[in-house]
């Protein structure tokens, strides 16, 4: 039975055959010309930084497919704003909190452009282009005449060059124009005093850089791997199928356009001989005939009309775009229908499907990236402010600010398909005690404390002018709160009749 031994399987155990058992780690045929290198993200970033974000700023601007991303990737996820909720206990204290925020929100650009949430939709949409946006704050005199003397400047990616790599006179390393002190904590950032790119900005110098502590400075972005320092832009995974395509569409065009240009060609055996028609002459000795509608043309001896056939474009067209586009918001992490504004394919259930999964990851950047690196530090930096400022009166503020500060970020609502649905969910919910009023309020986009002084306010005012509504605030309303019989009425002396989904009473 020798002879068999050589059919039999090896056994394995050694580094050599563990690792061969890997496929991604082979080098046979299919795979011997992959050997990418082993980089850390931080130098892949370094030198391919500054001419992705380039050519991400270009396909954003002149790409429709990327525009409207951009748009439907900020809108959902900051929307008309992230809203603060502060947790201070005594109610009329954070009533004057909240009255202050709302009035300094006004003011909170720089540029006086926009308002604090405009900032965040500004913030957002760097993020889908450039990957990372910085926030400075710059602290005003009192003769500025703001609520609150702090103001918001936002700074594009490329103010911060990524070349900068060197060793500080402190010591200190800066890396992609980041400071860092020994044990790695972000000091200061090292900013240009203009835009490379702005060529109406001729005062200063391109390279000339200011170094601007990191407390003064938020950077706002999301870290994809471990130790990463600089954002890379959304877009870039589908960066290169979009400009493949826009090329592919652009060429297309052409093409129909210049075939759709020539309605027939002539051909004769004697080329002296004259064109029928109106002749015009053109540069390579060539010749155009235009017809007029109607027209019966005689031809002479030896001419012949071919008419233009041109090739169309077939029915793989359609599917190869949908297809194409479906990896492309597949690589932004958006749905189709918010890429491209196709819903022809959709139903109610996929929509359903697709957004849940979708607003998943647009929850996790709200409160992991927008409310943690930027609503967060800024509503603390303007709480003591409006301390010093004199503009807010806080108890014992000095020895413990940490009592102060505790505030819940409510983001935008999410409006679904069939709300009714949901809202009726959510009412169940709540009869149930599995979820609270509070949340259920703050899911729609709102502070419950506004909502209730809301529905005070109005079933006072509707009190006092003798007003009655079919629902009043406080009582039941909904589906719930239907009438399950109708009344008894006496002209026709008939009992009640059981019905559903109507509250029309009969009248004597």
């Amino acid at each position: 039975m020798g002879w068999l031994d050589a059919f039999r399987r090896r056994e394995t155990g050694g580094p050599k055959e563990v690792r061969a058992r890997l496929e991604g780690a082979m080098s046979q045929r299919r795979l011997r010309g992959w050997l990418p290198p082993l980089e850390n993200i931080n130098s892949l970033v370094a030198s391919g930084g500054p001419r992705l974000l380039a050519r991400s700023r270009e396909l954003v601007v002149t790409n429709g497919y990327a525009a409207n991303a951009c748009e439907a990737f900020a809108s959902n996820l900051v929307g008309d704003g992230i809203k603060p909720s502060s947790l201070i206990e005594d109610p009329a204290l954070r009533d004057r909190v909240q009255r202050l925020w709302l009035a300094w929100t006004d003011e909170a650009d720089a540029d006086g452009l926009t308002d604090f949430y405009g900032l965040q939709a500004m913030v957002a949409r760097e993020m889908f282009v450039a990957g990372e946006c910085f926030v400075r704050l710059r602290p005003r005199r009192a003769e500025d005449g703001l609520r609150v003397p702090i103001q918001l400047q936002l700074l594009q990616s490329e103010m911060l060059p990524f070349e900068k790599i060197e060793i500080a006179a402190n010591g200190n390393r800066i890396r992609c124009g980041i400071e860092f002190d020994a044990i790695g904590r972000r000091v200061a950032y090292h900013f240009r005093r203009r835009h490379p790119g702005d060529s109406t900005d001729q005062g200063m110098v391109t390279s000339e850089t200011v170094r601007v502590p990191a407390d003064e400075v938020l950077h706002i972005y999301r870290p994809i791997d471990a130790g990463q320092i600089r954002g890379l832009p959304h877009v870039a995974p589908a960066m290169v199928r979009l400009f493949l395509l826009d090329q592919y569409d652009d060429a297309e065009l052409d093409r129909k356009k210049t075939a759709a240009m020539f309605a027939g060609f002539i051909t004769k055996t004697a080329p002296e001989e004259q064109l029928m028609g109106e002749i015009e002459a053109t540069d390579d000795s060539g010749a155009t005939v235009s017809l007029e509608p109607g027209t019966l043309q005689v031809l002479l001896p030896g001419e012949d009309v071919k008419f233009s056939s041109p090739a169309d474009v077939g029915g793989g067209y359609e599917a190869f775009q949908y297809r194409t586009l479906l990896s492309v918001s597949a690589s932004l992490g958006l749905p189709y229908h918010l890429v491209t504004g196709d819903v022809r394919q959709a139903n109610y259930s996929s929509l359903r499907a697709e957004l849940v999964e979708f607003r998943r990851r647009v929850e996790q950047l709200q409160h992991g990236v927008i409310a943690h690196q930027l609503c967060r530090p800024v509503w603390a930096r303007w709480l003591e402010t409006a301390v010093l400022a004199g503009a807010l009166d806080l108890p014992d503020f000095a020895r413990s600010p940490a009592r102060y500060r505790p505030v819940n970020w409510i983001p935008p609502r999410w409006d679904w398909v069939d709300p009714l649905k949901d809202i009726q969910a959510q009412v169940l919910a709540m009869e149930a005690g599995i979820i609270s009023r509070r949340k259920v309020v703050e899911a729609t986009g709102y502070d419950v404390e506004e909502i209730d002084r809301e529905n005070a306010s109005d079933a006072k005012r509707a009190g006092e002018m003798g007003l009655h509504y079919r629902t009043s605030p406080g009582e039941t309303q909904g589906a719930r709160a239907t009438p399950q019989t109708l009344p008894e009425t006496g002209a026709s002396g008939t009992g009640s009749a059981d019905t559903t989904g109507t509250d029309t009473q009969q009248g004597a």
